[in-house]
C-alpha cells in the first residue's frame, strides 16, 4: 500500500511535519518540537502566507484531493488562527481516505 494513495494517519502527520520543518528552515528555525498539538501560529510562529505555502506543498504531494483553502474556509476564524497540526493532519487523512473510497 502506497502512502501516496492511502496513507496512514501517522504517515500523513509525518509528511505535514516534514513540510512544516521545511517552512521553519526558511526562517532559520530548527530544533522545534512539532507535535499534533503544535499550533501553527502560536507555537511555531508561522503566518498566513505560510499556510498558503503549505497548501501548495499539500497539493503538490496529494493533488487536488486535498483542498486546504476549502478546509480553512469551513473553520471559524479563531480555529484558523489556532490551527493545530493534528487537526490539519486529520483533515488530510480523511480527505485522502474519502477520495480513495475507504473509511478513516
Amino acid at each position: 500500500m502506497s502512502y501516496r494513495t492511502d496513507p496512514s494517519a501517522q504517515a500523513v502527520f509525518d509528511v505535514i511535519r516534514s513540510m512544516v520543518t521545511d517552512l521553519l528552515d526558511q526562517y532559520g528555525i530548527d530544533d522545534t518540537d512539532i507535535t499534533p498539538d503544535s499550533l501553527f501560529h502560536d507555537d511555531l510562529g508561522l503566518e498566513s502566507i505560510d499556510l498558503v505555502a503549505l497548501g501548495g506543498m499539500l497539493t503538490e504531494r496529494y493533488g487536488e484531493r486535498v483542498n486546504l483553502a476549502e478546509f480553512l474556509a469551513a473553520l471559524e476564524m479563531d480555529d484558523v488562527i489556532g490551527l493545530r497540526l493534528g487537526l490539519l493532519a486529520d483533515y488530510v487523512h480523511s480527505a485522502l481516505s474519502e477520495k480513495a473510497g475507504t473509511t478513516a
